[in-house]
């Protein structure tokens, strides 16, 4: 049994109630809890407060949205989990001490940002060989300093005589505080929220920041309201554009010559469009059930990145190149057009088909295309993504 765990106190100092304050319209805990919720690992969501008041905030949750929050129950904390300076491990060996479970999951209620998805790319980070513990991080792509004795400085993490751009800086991972996965066993025997063979989940660039003081509230309120879009949706950084080819980049006809090779129909169009994807740093792949060395000469004419062919399981696939390449998968834009490509575009940030997909398929997509595969459909979704009109 995965559970959930999400201690919230009443006597923060620097923004007094600050776990109920409103940010976006909803209490700050609201986000957290939600997205604990939408997770389809956790079976459980134990929220422990000291607070009678966030108490009841929290449970008019479910009253206000019905069967959105059924996993979640309100339990008490100790006076002493709650105090300036009990440690957070604390309070988790306080519930641990009480309640039955295999696996528990630390989330801060000052990550407000954080997604379902997230917490699912880290419970299956944590089901992978040789894991102990998982925790949240982000990338930075900062250049860092050390001081001497001398008060000379000198740089930590790159040559000052190669200094490397962006594109090629591999950065570094920071802990954002987000969450913590580790098991009842291991957190009873070690007092820590991680420890043994750790590994990372990488978040969005955004996360970096956790509310601790009003100026932090300010930034991510900026922030969340920047990820809304006129509609009230999530908007979306693409960072990878992943497309199926048949009925996508094709017009799904099968073509044979007098020899009886087989043929393919692709658009031009879509072409510039894969260069203006690589311009501005946008990671370009090809996702396909069918395997056919002519896919591979288009792919390797328009310098696309990744080209996976032969694919029974493309959402795997998907998941494969979000982790090799360090995107999250709501930062993801995928072209589909058949059912074979459901899984993945119920997962990606930014699911799209064209506009001879079947209506099954219409319905899973964020952006169906006026054109039809084949006729320039990807040229004009990139032009989409490349707009900004996301």
């Amino acid at each position: 049994m995965n559970v959930a765990f999400i201690p919230v106190r009443g006597g923060s100092k620097s923004i007094p109630l600050k776990n109920i304050k409103e940010i976006m319209g909803r209490p700050l805990v609201y986000w957290t809890v939600k997205a604990a919720s939408e997770c389809e690992y956790i079976d459980k969501v134990y929220v422990a407060t000291d607070s009678e008041e966030i108490k009841v905030i929290i449970n008019s949750f479910e009253t206000n949205e019905p069967g959105m929050f059924h996993k979640v129950e309100v339990i008490g904390r100790s006076k002493e989990s709650a105090s300036d300076t009990a440690s957070t491990e604390f309070a988790m060996l306080e519930f641990a001490e009480k309640y039955d479970f295999e696996n528990i999951i630390l989330i801060q209620a000052t990550s407000p940002m954080l997604t379902a998805d997230d917490l699912e790319g880290g419970f299956q980070l944590f089901k992978s060989p040789d894991t102990d513990s998982v925790l949240s991080c982000v990338r930075q792509y900062r250049f860092l300093w050390e001081k001497k004795e001398t008060g000379d400085v000198c740089p930590s993490n790159y040559d000052i005589n190669c200094r490397p751009r962006r594109q090629s800086f591999p950065g570094y991972l920071m802990e954002n505080g987000a969450f913590y996965i580790t098991s009842k066993e291991r957190l009873l025997k070690y007092k820590n929220r991680i420890s043994g063979r750790i590994k990372a989940y990488e978040m969005n660039e955004n996360t970096a920041y956790e509310i601790d003081e009003p100026s932090d509230w300010i930034i991510v309120e900026s922030l969340m309201k920047g990820n809304k879009t006129e509609d009230g949706s999530k908007g979306i950084e693409i960072k990878m554009f992943l497309t199926d080819c048949d009925g996508c980049l094709t017009d799904g006809g099968m073509y044979y010559s007098e020899y009886g090779d087989e043929l393919k129909k692709f658009n031009t169009k879509d072409g510039m469009g894969f260069s203006l994807l690589k311009e501005r740093g946008i990671i370009t792949g090809i996702v396909t059930g069918e395997k056919t060395n002519i896919v591979d000469k288009r792919a390797k004419k328009l310098q696309i990145d990744e080209v996976y062919q032969g694919v029974k399981n493309k959402l795997d696939i998907v998941k494969h190149l979000a982790e090799k390449n360090h995107v999250m998968l709501e930062e993801i834009a995928y072209v589909g057009d058949d059912i074979n490509d459901i899984e993945v575009l119920e997962k990606v940030g930014f699911p799209c088909t064209v506009n001879n997909a079947s209506a099954d398929i219409k319905a899973k997509a964020k952006y169906v295309s006026k054109r039809n595969g084949g006729d320039g459909a990807v040229r004009e979704i990139i032009d989409v993504i490349i707009g900004g009109s996301l």
